[in-house]
């Protein structure tokens, strides 16, 4: 597509005003959100239209926007099943396996100048322009948004059969089948009356996220406060953010910096991010140049409003000619939400889960036009659908795993997104 045409606003405006009075009540909207807060880092929202587009087409590039990194291209997302399938692993029946909008016309927010800059065709842009501006109108008369009573939560495990199911999966490392495995579940609510918008922005003020993000296209949405990159794609390098180590944060100053020391010196937890680790360069190596990739940090502690997490960075470079479709086929699903070895992994939780994973363990995020991408995991998030709603959850088991720990772990991810619905976690969790 042509370059698009950028303007800045004269003023600052509260982006959640802009979504309110625009993305929020279109059929097809997004709101890509750095957080409420946020000091830096980028957001972007707008509305775009359905598309089905080959990435296997789209070549890795140098970032071509004039402001910001996204230059327009798509928003979306890729469901797990889409990629556990592409890889030969036996998936279950799930919803479409992707949502992409072609965008054209959005608003990029730059954080750290807390400025907002317009993007969309040259003879589009005086009329983007007052669009937005009744975005704004509209945003600053929205009332209040509570949350509507979100109904029974139906638990796909019990925290009993969840228990047994690490055992399973201990016994599945023991044969030597695998050596480590991201045993999820799900969590149910089926309610008509449910909102999106409304449970999108208590998640995020909840739970802000430097890659959280809203998702509509027509009767699905994707709510999310992930805190995991899974693939950024520019200047020719790619890096991915593997996260593998919960632990809660603590009630006072105390106990929260021995939370987030026992997760860094967890024998348990370090051995269980640096498989991860191993098994990500792995899959970059199909992509990238020889000798290029690398751990840029291992074993970062980032914390969030609930949680502390064991974090790493992996980056290489790319091989000439490598496209967008290249780089999805060798790293997704994520080896975060999968295991190792991957394949093997995929197929024993395929047996074990019982049941597609959906939106959930997928990824979502924009893709350019240019062939740059910032892609992040869907955990901490809501998928809704006509019949309602669900909330995925999970951990990676390894032979040192502790039953009773890794249910804890399931609710502490599980609890936040099921709040923003109205909704808590069912008896047992």
């Amino acid at each position: 597509m042509p370059p698009l045409s950028t303007r800045r606003l004269e003023t600052w405006i509260d982006p959640e005003l802009l979504f309110l009075g625009g993305p929020a009540r279109a059929p097809h909207g997004f709101w890509l959100d750095a957080g409420s807060a946020a000091p830096s880092g980028w957001s972007w929202l707008g509305l775009g239209v359905p598309a089905e587009p080959d990435f296997s087409r789209i070549e890795c590039g140098a970032p071509a926007a004039d402001v910001g990194p996204f230059p327009g291209g798509w928003v979306g997302w890729l469901s797990y099943e889409a990629g556990a399938a592409a890889a030969g692993a036996p998936v279950a029946r799930s919803e479409p396996s992707a949502v992409w909008l072609h965008v054209e016309r959005f608003v990029a927010v730059d954080h750290a100048a807390r400025a907002l800059w317009l993007y969309a065709p040259e003879d589009e842009l005086a009329s983007f322009a007052a669009e937005v501006d009744g975005w704004r109108e509209v945003g600053l008369g929205s009332p209040p948004f509570p949350l509507p009573p979100a109904g029974e939560v139906i638990a796909r495990d019990s925290p009993e059969r969840y228990a047994a199911l690490i055992e399973d999966c201990r016994s599945a490392i023991r044969a030597g089948d695998a050596y480590q495995l991201c045993l999820t579940t799900r969590f149910e609510i089926t309610a008509s009356a449910l909102d999106p918008v409304a449970s999108y922005l208590h998640l995020r003020r909840a739970q802000p996220s430097h890659h959280g993000g809203f998702i509509r296209s027509g009767a699905w949405a994707l709510a999310s406060a992930s805190p995991e990159q899974f693939l950024h794609l520019g200047g020719g390098t790619v890096r991915t953010h593997p996260i593998k180590g919960t632990r809660p944060r603590g009630h006072d100053a105390e106990t929260d910096r021995a939370a987030a020391a026992e997760l860094v010196s967890s024998e348990k937890e370090r051995a269980e991010n640096v498989m991860i680790v191993d098994l990500m360069r792995n899959d970059l190596q199909r992509v990238c140049v020889p000798g290029t990739v690398a751990a840029e940090s291992l074993l970062a502690i980032e914390s969030y409003p609930s949680v502390h997490q064991l974090v790493s960075t992996i980056s290489g470079r790319l091989m000439p000619g490598t496209t967008i479709g290249d780089v999805v086929d060798a790293a997704f699903p994520a080896g975060s939400m999968t295991g190792a070895p991957k394949l093997s992994a995929m197929t024993i939780l395929h047996r074990f889960e019982r049941g597609p994973r959906g939106v959930y363990a997928g990824c979502f995020g924009w893709v350019g036009a240019d062939g740059s991408a910032d892609l992040a995991m869907v955990i901490r998030s809501i998928v809704f659908h006509p019949g309602g709603a669900y909330v995925g959850a999970g951990g990676g088991i390894t032979w040192l795993s502790d039953a009773a720990a890794e249910v804890a772990e399931v609710a502490v991810k599980a609890r936040a997104p099921l709040a923003a619905l109205g909704a808590a976690l069912p008896p047992g969790w």
